[in-house]
């Protein structure tokens, strides 16, 4: 049973379980392809939003949700559910469809959730190359990704909530452009970013499988921005990161809390292992530590009106409901 401290914050070890990157790789990586189906059912129908925002999922009180979709006066919504390890599918004239979540190729999935829209009269089409991945297999072909550790995609989506919970404390703090906290399926990562107002340099692109135009679009202007991801190549740990675009001189020296926090020079964030958050006794007010101490070198490194783009008085310290 989840436990609370004295001054309201849930117990790391409990709240945030361990994701040891190696012990579910394979889940996650079909997983990944998962949300990318669902995401693109809600990219063709939902009207462009600046910065890709209208592509991403929501972190629910189970799972992960693309929101309401609308469809020729109708909406429907596509839920992953962790609890009970099921895709739902509703409409708003009240059908249903669902679909469990088990060890099965991505080629079936892809199937299935198409055959389920069409069963509640929803006839939508999307692109089938997966984005963002060095490899990629169309959907409706892949048989290699097939894994469904039904453990630990419940506990990436525990972590993905308490991050989200966190995330949305540090976002309160600011009145300037701000992004939802939200889940990108495309790099499969939960984000909360925010904008000094001024134009940036135009962005170089070169993300794999996904168009330039698009990564353009998205850093159009200045950026601070931080997320959870659970880990890659380059981090084969799941983390914390931040980073700024453009990166302002003397960033990556930066002194930044907590200590564990260090700047990869490959990615070119500052990265705070998800181990240390967890083990900590007060992992919310670590976190945020990180959130704010990467921010605060961002913005004054890029010279950030900061009086005129963050909260003082009432709301400015996040505050956590006790039990």
């Amino acid at each position: 049973m989840t436990s609370q401290s004295a001054s309201g914050e849930l117990d790391g070890r409990s709240a945030w379980p361990d994701l040891p990157l190696q012990a579910w790789q394979d889940t996650y990586a079909t997983l990944h392809l998962w949300t990318q189906i669902v995401g693109k059912v809600r990219l063709v129908l939902t009207p462009w939003v600046n910065h890709s925002w209208h592509v991403v999922l929501y972190l629910t009180a189970s799972g992960l949700t693309t929101s309401p979709i609308p469809y020729r006066g109708r909406t429907f919504q596509i839920d992953f559910d962790f609890i009970e390890h099921r895709l739902m599918i509703r409409t708003s004239d009240g059908a249903a469809r669902q679909i469990p979540l088990r060890p099965c190729t991505v080629a079936d999935f892809y199937r299935e959730v198409f055959a389920a829209l069409r069963a509640l009269d929803i006839e939508v089409a999307i692109r089938k190359k997966p984005n963002e991945v060095a490899h990629p297999i169309p959907f409706d072909e892949d048989r290699e990704h097939a894994a469904y550790d039904a453990e630990h995609a419940r506990r990436c989506w525990r972590v993905l909530a308490q991050a989200d919970r966190v995330f949305k404390a540090f976002r309160a703090r600011y009145i300037g452009k701000c992004s939802p906290v939200h889940f990108f399926w495309g790099s499969f990562d939960l984000a909360v970013t925010r904008f000094s107002g001024r134009r940036a340099p135009e962005h170089p692109g070169g993300v794999p499988n996904l168009p330039d135009w698009v990564v353009r679009e998205a850093y159009s202007h200045e950026v601070s921005s931080c997320g959870f991801w659970p880990g890659n190549d380059a981090v084969p740990f799941p983390a914390f990161y931040a980073y700024a675009y453009p990166e302002p001189k003397g960033f990556p020296d930066a002194r930044v809390r907590p200590e564990s926090a260090f700047y990869s020079r490959e990615l070119k964030e500052f990265i705070l292992p998800y181990a240390e958050a967890r083990q900590a006794d007060t992992p919310d007010r670590l976190l945020l530590e990180f959130l704010q101490s990467t921010y605060d070198a961002a913005a004054d490194l890029g010279h950030w009106d900061r009086p005129s783009l963050e909260r003082t008085g009432p709301g400015k310290e996040p505050t956590f409901p006790a039990a």
